[in-house]
């Protein structure tokens, strides 16, 4: 593969074309580099307040009465109300998917994907293995089958939308740092075919294990984008308040390219590339 011009060359054309950016040339350099980037303030506290209020009632629980609080997460999916609508598309994160991803080039969301509510408890829920989330192949009955490839086929973005405060004791997701790459350079070998769920899963996420871990903590209206490659894994609930996060994909309008003609990648791609290129 031809080598690629230096990062600092990519970024500053990169920027250049950008118009009204919602991202700094340090937020993608960072994006690329780490595999995701934080966004504070994506959405309102009381576009937030709505939602839980629908997913409170969905959940069965009672707000007030911890007694009903009896299971250590309550797993919730596609939520189409106005608010859930509001917080996936608001100007600030439509600006920063058009700089990850190309305007035009992905789908606005009409819901918000899975709500996984974990509440304080004693007891593991069972699924906080270190995995990436695939991203095809979903028509297969064993989700250990479903599969990602290296173009990361049906998905641009995972990310990880904070209704409640999450502190280091409220289950915050753990993120391995830069693990992407070492994800993109076990998925280049298998080419489109990519690999399922269980090949990738088969040494346990080895390969990212000495990466730096961080908490994906923050106010109620922190966004986190993450390349989808990202190793990530969910924790136990210490703390005293649910936490209420979506987890939903950012779809592609159209397939990621690793194989342009006029090489202007853009940073969801670049990332591919500066890992299989260093292989």
């Amino acid at each position: 593969m031809a080598a690629l011009p230096p990062d600092d060359t990519f970024l500053r054309d990169f920027m250049r074309n950008q118009s009204d950016p919602a991202l700094s040339a340090d937020d993608i350099a960072a994006f690329v580099r780490d595999g995701f980037i934080r966004i504070d303030e994506a959405f309102s506290e009381e576009t937030a307040a709505q939602a839980r209020a629908i997913l409170w009632k969905a959940t069965g629980c009672d707000p007030n009465d911890r007694s009903t609080w009896n299971q250590p997460v309550v797993r919730l999916d596609q939520f189409s109300q106005v608010p859930f609508r509001e917080a996936a598309n608001t100007p600030k994160l439509c600006a920063a998917f058009d700089q990850l991803v190309g305007a035009g080039r992905w789908c606005p969301r009409g819901t918000l994907g899975t709500f996984p509510v974990r509440f304080p408890s004693q007891e593991s829920a069972g699924d906080d293995g270190w995995h990436i989330d695939v991203s095809f192949g979903y028509e297969h009955p064993d989700f250990m089958e479903w599969r990602a490839n290296v173009s990361s086929k049906g998905r641009a973005l995972l990310m990880l939308f904070l209704f409640s405060n999450v502190g280091v004791d409220d289950a915050p997701t753990r993120i391995r740092v830069g693990s992407h790459a070492d994800i993109a350079r076990q998925l280049a070998p298998a080419d489109e075919a990519g690999l399922t769920l269980r090949d990738l899963a088969a040494d346990g996420f080895a390969s990212s294990a000495e990466r730096q871990e961080e908490l994906a903590l923050g106010q109620v209206g922190t966004v986190y984008l993450c390349h989808p490659f990202l190793v990530h894994a969910a924790q136990r609930h210490r703390g005293t308040a649910p936490r209420f996060m979506a987890q939903p994909p950012l779809m592609p309008r159209e397939p990621l390219s690793l194989h342009r003609q006029d090489r202007d990648y853009l940073p969801v791609e670049r990332a591919i590339f500066n890992a299989i290129s260093r292989q």
